[in-house]
């Protein structure tokens, strides 16, 4: 296309029309005017998207046999086996190694919160019609899935789906400035609420102003009713610094989430939520400190003996001979004495 003024004055409308839809999105929020569209585009995007996906990644089809797993509590067993065969047909290559015992470690913590899940790989990085922080998954509304279920990985929380089609998902990041989730600190089970910072810290303020919190304490998902949009018991990360109050009634905690959102790849959906709350038990265990050793030096003497050592035991020598000689003097004058006598 030649550099016209048409050509020109179409750009400025075109670039119009994406702000104003863009600010539109951003200010209707859960109830944007454009969801249709984005879950339009998502049941026409969606299955391009898994296709390519499965086309340049040979693991895509393994990672099937998870998604079929998850109905019941009963059936992490299944899952077990399902990643038994899935690290047999995997090989000995270091990035399906690595997959294998991610998958591993989601399918231990999803026992350890009995958590029913669904396998799923992220596909795709943010989304086409926005700027947040989501990413899009190999799992839609044909494999179970609904909005506002709790996804998780083997470190912990990743996000919440907010829009499904036939065969994807997306899936909005708890580090997005727009996502929220309840939280209950380990121990103390001090409530708060945690907000996504981008690439920075999330911030969590707590209900309790005045609540006891310093850097190394852990927090978790509080939960939701229904367990929607959040089960509870996921870890969600670890204190790293407060803020004093400065006069409001509130101090800013920040967190290190434990989920690192720039290198996703296997993640688990939550299709039904524990019978019970798990608490703290999905956390990892904390790391022994190593045991302190303590050296004890014993000085040896030095070579050729101790000359006060020595010289103290000539002197004690001289004193025990001194003594000796003096009690024989003693000895021989009693004798001379006896014999004048007699």
């Amino acid at each position: 296309m030649r550099d016209t003024r048409e050509s020109r004055l179409l750009l400025v409308l075109l670039i119009a029309v994406a702000f104003a839809l863009i600010t539109v999105d951003i200010r209707g929020g859960e109830d944007s005017p454009v969801d249709g569209a984005r879950r339009a585009a998502a049941t026409a995007l969606g299955p391009v998207e898994k296709g390519v996906a499965t086309a340049v990644d040979p693991i895509g089809n393994a990672i099937g046999a998870v998604r079929k797993s998850g109905e019941t509590h009963d059936q992490v067993k299944a899952l077990e086996r399902d990643n038994q065969e899935l690290r047999l047909r995997l090989g000995s290559d270091d990035r399906n190694q690595s997959r294998v015992r991610e998958l591993d470690g989601m399918l231990k913590k999803a026992g350890a919160g009995q958590y029913g899940i669904k396998g799923a790989e992220v596909i795709a990085i943010g989304a086409a019609q926005g700027f947040s922080w989501t990413v899009t998954i190999d799992v839609g509304s044909n494999d179970g899935i609904q909005r506002d279920m709790t996804v998780l990985n083997t470190d912990g929380l990743v996000g919440r789906v907010t829009t499904v089609g036939p065969d994807t998902a997306t899936v909005l990041l708890a580090n997005d400035p727009k996502f929220t989730v309840g939280t209950r600190m380990e121990k103390t089970n001090e409530l708060g609420f945690a907000n996504g910072q981008g690439d920075r810290p999330l911030s969590v303020q707590f209900l309790n102003g005045k609540a006891k919190v310093k850097p190394g304490d852990r927090l978790v998902t509080f939960g939701s009713r229904a367990a929607k949009p959040f089960v509870p018991g996921v870890p969600v990360g670890e204190v790293i610094r407060v803020d004093p109050s400065g006069g409001d009634l509130t101090r800013t905690v920040y967190v290190r989430p434990y989920v690192g959102f720039t290198r996703l790849d296997l993640v688990g959906v939550v299709v039904q939520a524990p019978r019970t709350d798990p608490r703290d038990t999905v956390l990892p265990s904390k790391p022994k400190p190593a045991p302190t050793v303590t050296v004890t030096v014993t000085p040896s003497p030095p070579a050729g003996g101790d000359p006060d050592g020595n010289a103290a035991n000539n002197e004690n020598a001289a004193d025990n001979g001194n003594a000796a000689n003096n009690g024989n003097g003693a000895n021989n004058g009693n004798g001379d004495g006896n014999a004048a006598d007699q």
